[in-house]
């Protein structure tokens, strides 16, 4: 839709703040800028350098955290009333190689990559933040809005807790995200009232014995045999002694143990993560999977020490939140441009910010319509279509202007 468009989807007057086409190009170029130079959590200088300084030539006042990483940016003033609308953006990014071969914006940091969107995200917020600020300058933001740029998305439990600790919600009634989603096509969203992302914990865990000759296995403790009864017993016993409609999992990613195929060894070491779908349940999992562990281990007669790490709660949509974003897109590109979508099981830290004000996070699309092989996330190949930063942009401005009259 052009700037001079009279009339949205809906037949009504249209929504000021669409997306100039020089801006545009400008995302694009600040995408495969920050895509070059991916940085991980907690380590996000340039990049908060760079959203920094952009933010500033258009006149703002954005904020670093004090954690030294990330930013917040108010588009306007709060009057310390009515409540502001938040839009976030994560920046860290994630320790794999980029593998793209034929990619002039491909990372040049080693080990580096930007393989899970939040480059895109961030270029979303930042737009919208500029198209908003246009609209405050010719006296049309009905309301002040906030933009969080947050660090550590990738770093268990999330830096979500950290930023939330900085006070980044005062003032906040309502908070907005996105999350780039390679199975949905470039200018649709996918949406989900209630649970759209799962729990995410990580689980280590150390296993000993005095070791022993595999001859005499009847002498000592049978080590590995342990190992793998950890690795087959615990997820079942797990799953029965939880609501199967939780969808409480545990599965493995790392099982070390042993030197030499004659002997059995004293230590071994496994981790892995544990993902829930409600949250109740989440919140008794640590007392379910330690206690399964441990009958696991006595079982077999080595000792277990257990490191049970905290991760995410799932992310709830407020209905009132995904609505607003399912008018917002409709206003912009179409009822057609909204699909409903699934619970994952995947985490996202985005679910600390809703254990304190209501929001809601959609999946932006980012794959070319008709291209069906895709390229997931958390792969070193994972790259976008670039149209969806005009979708994020388009969708956020719709957003808080919608949100400012309700």
């Amino acid at each position: 839709m052009s700037p001079e468009s009279e009339a949205d989807h809906t037949g009504e007057a249209a929504l000021p703040g669409t997306l100039p086409e020089a801006l545009r190009a400008e995302l694009v170029e600040f995408r495969r800028d920050l895509h070059m130079h991916p940085e991980l959590g907690n380590q996000e200088f340039r990049t908060t350098a760079a959203i920094k300084a952009r933010l500033e030539k258009a006149g703002l006042q954005p904020r670093v955290l004090a954690i030294g990483t990330g930013l917040i940016c108010d588009i306007g003033e709060w009057d310390g009333e009515r409540p502001m609308l938040a839009l976030r953006a994560d920046i860290d990014a994630l320790p794999i190689p980029d593998t793209k071969s034929e990619c002039a914006y491909r990372s040049t940091v080693p080990d580096r990559a930007h393989a899970c969107g939040h480059d895109v995200h961030t270029a979303a917020v930042l737009g919208a933040g500029l198209v908003l600020a246009g609209l405050l300058e010719q006296g049309q933001l009905p309301r002040p809005v906030r933009l969080i740029f947050q660090p550590a998305e990738e770093v268990l439990p999330g830096g979500a807790a950290d930023v939330v600790e900085c006070g980044v919600l005062e003032g906040v009634g309502r908070i907005l995200a996105v999350h780039c989603d390679p199975k949905v096509d470039a200018g649709k969203i996918g949406l989900r009232q209630g649970a759209i992302t799962s729990a995410c914990d990580r689980l280590e865990i150390a296993l000993d014995g005095p070791g022993g000759h595999t001859a005499r296995p009847h002498l000592t403790t049978d080590l590995v045999t342990a190992a793998a009864r950890v690795v087959t017993d615990v997820p079942a016993l797990v799953a029965r002694r939880a609501d199967a409609r939780s969808g409480l999992a545990v599965t493995w990613g790392r099982v070390e143990s042993g030197h030499a195929p004659n002997v059995i060894p004293q230590h071994a070491e496994l981790s892995g993560t544990v993902r829930c779908l409600d949250l109740d349940t989440w919140r008794q999992a640590p007392d379910l999977v330690v206690a399964a562990i441990d009958e696991v281990a006595n079982l077999h007669r080595a000792k277990s020490e257990i490191n049970y790490v905290r991760g995410v709660p799932p992310v709830v949509n407020d209905p009132a939140a995904t609505e607003l974003l399912r008018d917002a897109m409709t206003a912009r590109l179409g009822p057609d441009s909204v699909e409903g979508t699934e619970q994952s099981l995947g985490g996202e830290d985005f679910s600390w910010y809703l254990e304190h004000v209501p929001g809601a996070m959609a999946r932006l699309g980012v794959r070319t319509p008709g291209d069906r092989i895709g390229r997931d996330l958390h792969q070193g190949d994972f790259d976008v279509d670039e149209s969806a930063i005009a979708v994020g942009v388009e969708m956020f401005t719709a957003a808080a202007l919608l949100d400012a009259v309700r």
